[in-house]
């Protein structure tokens, strides 16, 4: 009988090793995460962990890892809350913003994204890819449909938001300057540093007043944007306005490659790669003899003109696409970790908060969803993927904030949307605010 029982637990014991081997969370099994998250915490500690690229991108694999899965798996925040990448962002922002993790941590990540420039190299190979991976006959014909609608969405909400705030005793022309403009200017580096430059010249205050007035609104936009974007998708998941991934609607023109697989040889991931750093390079020379136009929209340009031509053989753009889906596959949770981590400063955010920011945040995000998606409708593309690329994507904080949008949302493959309409839009706006507040500043 004591046998048997033996015998009982035992198989017990196999089966349950079996699944747990079976469990494999951005590659690793669990016992193996397990150690390196617990190695990782410990490098904390005991402020350990190496103030380089292998430190910065230990710790947020490891914590991206972590957090995304278990924001996948619980049910109230994989329902209501945006999922993993929300989960991911947000709780990295309260890690850091709680002291638990060191500040030569978050320096060491800090430095890694932003001034070793991860982040644009991150989004660089994404936006490359997601072009070279697109039909050729639909980017000319979703491109001038998509930014007519995104200038229309953001000049549309621009209007009514200063209405609002003007009724609640803010003052239109201040809703304007300071709540609106900040969250639709493209960003931070992008964005609101120059924006606060434009001001504080105008105004005759310092730029980095001005700055400290401008951030909480972007932060909470993105925030809210982040949220919106994932339960938007899941509540219309077989909607008829909901294009599964796909801008253009099918009736326009011909459906959108989205399921290249080329098989992965080693020299295709350098080619790859080198493919979206010379255009990047390329872009950078266009935009230092032509600075008034943004890199990123070179980039994106060169990319589509490229594209479109059918000048580069299938298989440099299979490389491009290969390297561009190594990127999302690998690094998307540690991004998004870093990104909370390092540039979502929740003490700005709790300071401005009032209740008439949030109203305006608030009611600039549905006006961006609900305009960008009806005029996304009448211009022949898919309502769901118009809201959140033309609308939710352009209350972000630039590319940072454009991926974990579009990752919420599971719309990886519109990054080239997405960054189109945010960098040339927030070009737009800091030409328009430049103008503006030196007439009613």
């Amino acid at each position: 009988m004591m046998r048997k029982k033996t015998v009982v637990a035992a198989g017990f014991f196999e089966k349950c090793r079996q699944k747990i081997n079976k469990i494999r969370i951005d590659g690793m099994g669990l016992f193996a995460l397990l150690f390196v998250f617990l190695l990782m915490v410990g490098l904390n500690v005991s402020k350990q962990l190496p103030k380089n690229m292998a430190g910065a991108i230990f710790l947020m694999v490891s914590l991206g890892a972590v957090l995304y899965d278990l924001g996948h798996h619980l049910p109230i925040v994989k329902s209501y809350l945006g999922g993993g990448s929300v989960f991911t962002t947000i709780v990295s922002a309260l890690i850091a913003w709680a002291g638990f993790v060191p500040q030569s941590a978050l320096e060491t990540v800090k430095g890694f994204l932003s001034t070793s420039n991860f982040l644009e190299f991150y989004i660089v190979s994404l936006v490359v890819s997601a072009i070279f991976k697109m039909d050729r006959q639909l980017i000319l014909k979703a491109t001038i449909r998509f930014l007519p609608v995104a200038f229309m969405t953001m000049f549309s909400v621009f209007i009514l938001v200063g209405l609002i705030g003007q009724l609640l005793g803010l003052g239109f022309w201040h809703t304007t300057f300071f709540i609106t403009f900040p969250m639709m200017a493209g960003g931070v580096g992008a964005g609101i540093v120059p924006l606060s430059t434009i001001y504080g010249s105008a105004l005759g205050l310092p730029s980095g007043d001005v700055l400290s007035q401008l951030f909480p609104p972007l932060v909470l936009s993105n925030l809210l944007a982040i949220i919106l974007a994932g339960l938007l998708v899941k509540n219309t998941k077989h909607s008829v306005w909901n294009g599964q991934g796909r801008l253009l609607r099918e009736r326009f023109g011909t459906k959108q490659n989205l399921n290249i697989q080329p098989t992965m040889q080693p020299q295709q991931l350098l080619s790859g790669m080198m493919a979206a750093l010379t255009l990047s390079m390329l872009a950078r020379l266009l935009h230092a003899l032509f600075p008034l136009v943004n890199s990123f929209a070179f980039l994106i340009l060169l990319s589509i003109v490229l594209k479109a031509s059918g000048l580069l053989s299938s298989e440099f753009e299979e490389s491009a696409v290969l390297f561009g889906q190594l990127i999302v596959k690998t690094m998307t949770h540690a991004v998004l970790a870093g990104v909370g981590l390092t540039m979502l400063d929740l003490s700005a955010l709790m300071t401005a908060f009032s209740w008439q920011l949030l109203l305006c945040v608030v009611t600039s995000i549905l006006l961006m969803v609900l305009i960008a998606g009806f005029l996304g409708k009448i211009f022949g593309l898919y309502p769901i993927e118009t809201a959140i690329t033309a609308g939710l994507c352009n209350h972000s904080m630039g590319g940072t904030g454009n991926v974990a949008v579009l990752s919420a949302a599971n719309r990886m493959n519109l990054i080239a949307f997405a960054q189109m309409g945010n960098r040339i839009g927030g070009a737009l706006i800091l030409a328009i605010a430049g103008l503006l507040i030196t007439i009613f500043g």
